[in-house]
């Protein structure tokens, strides 16, 4: 039988989590120390940087200097963007940390390792970008629905392949070659639904989607190697 101090601390308990839940905040748990993930811009320091980057999965440091003229202008674009990437099915957070002493420069922290950011600064496009970069190299696709909301998120901006019982080591070579150009997927298990939708009768098969090509994209012919047609669906 449960005591009563026990039942008030269980009740407790439940408050706050219930609590946390409620307020839509996402806290990290991967460290001693929990990072709150709210849309906003964080300010770091020597103090908590290490912290921060051990405890947040994927990490985007605008190390600054107050000098920089670059750095002003991109400021407004990165409060803009960090609502959106927070946001994400896997979040992305924005930080700041003053390097007055050094280079100013952008990096990518994805599981603690800073990837050198090369990419746009507005903040529709920087987002796109950063959600490009951060995700798996080749999705894998297990139904449907994973499907559907696959492309959804994907988005229209970069071309998609969507390899159809096709072997995921056929196509990561090129997933890796290509991460910043196009998303990459393999799906695993779908329905007929899904082959009339996408216009093939027979497996392997390689669908193409918004296979426009302009600086950021690639031409979706290169994908050809695997003595396969692709399936183009604008």
């Amino acid at each position: 039988m449960m005591r009563m101090g026990e039942r008030v601390s269980w009740c407790w308990a439940l408050i706050v989590l219930l609590a946390l839940d409620c307020s839509g905040v996402v806290y990290s748990s991967s460290s001693s120390s929990s990072w709150a993930v709210d849309g906003k811009v964080l300010e770091l320091d020597d103090s908590n940087f290490d912290s921060a980057i051990s405890a947040l999965d994927f990490v985007f440091v605008d190390f600054y200097a107050p000098w920089c003229g670059h750095c002003k202008r991109l400021s407004p674009q990165l409060d803009e963007a960090a609502p959106l990437l927070a946001d994400l099915k896997q979040p992305i957070v924005i930080a700041k940390l003053n390097a007055d002493n050094a280079y100013p420069t952008l990096k990518l922290f994805m599981h603690g390792v800073p990837i050198e950011y090369n990419g746009p600064r507005k903040a529709d496009s920087l987002v796109r970008y950063l959600k490009k970069v951060a995700a798996p190299d080749v999705s894998i696709l297990d139904s449907d629905s994973a499907i559907s909301d696959f492309v959804q998120a994907a988005g229209t901006y970069f071309p998609i392949y969507i390899g159809f019982g096709l072997n995921e080591s056929l196509i990561s070579k090129l997933a890796i070659k290509y991460k910043k150009k196009a998303w990459f997927s393999v799906a695993k298990d779908f329905s007929e639904d899904v082959m009339v939708l996408y216009d093939f009768d027979k497996v392997p098969a390689l669908a193409s989607l918004h296979p426009t090509y302009n600086e950021h994209n690639m031409a979706p012919m290169k994908v050809v190697g695997f003595g396969l047609s692709v399936l183009v669906h604008r």
